[in-house]
């Protein structure tokens, strides 16, 4: 499930790039998704 929001918004991401749309606020979910993906990493799973 994570990893299919990073992608969608990785995926986003470009295309804002590409057409200029979206503005700030793609950039700003994409900042956040990195955040959680790092912090999944980082903590990994335990048991």
């Amino acid at each position: 499930m994570l990893w299919t929001i990073i992608v969608i918004l990785v995926v986003l991401w470009l295309l804002g790039f590409s057409f200029n749309i979206g503005g700030g606020l793609v950039h700003i979910l994409l900042v956040i998704a990195l955040i959680v993906l790092v912090y999944n990493l980082v903590t990994g799973r335990r048991g």
